[in-house]
């Protein structure tokens, strides 16, 4: 939850724009919105990319683990013995 709290802080900080009027001595905050827009989208984006990239890691070990072969020796006897 604090996760999702502080991403969506830094992107609202992120669509900030700050600017300073030394003639004023003034400091003015505008947001941004098509800004916070782009953020948003890139990181969906990403989130998706990655998403992906596991989902395709989670088949290829499938794959592997499916060509897997073995033989498992359920004889009790010992063949050693005399």
């Amino acid at each position: 939850m604090r996760l999702i709290i502080s991403t969506a802080a830094v992107l609202l900080l992120g669509a900030c724009q700050v600017s300073k009027d030394d003639a004023n001595d003034s400091v003015s905050v505008t947001y941004n919105e098509d800004v916070a827009e782009n953020t948003l989208a890139d990181v969906g984006n990403t989130a998706e990319d990655v998403a992906g990239d596991v989902a395709n890691g989670v088949d290829a070990a499938g794959e592997r683990l499916q060509n897997v072969d073995v033989d498992v020796d359920t004889n009790t006897q010992d063949n050693n013995a005399q």
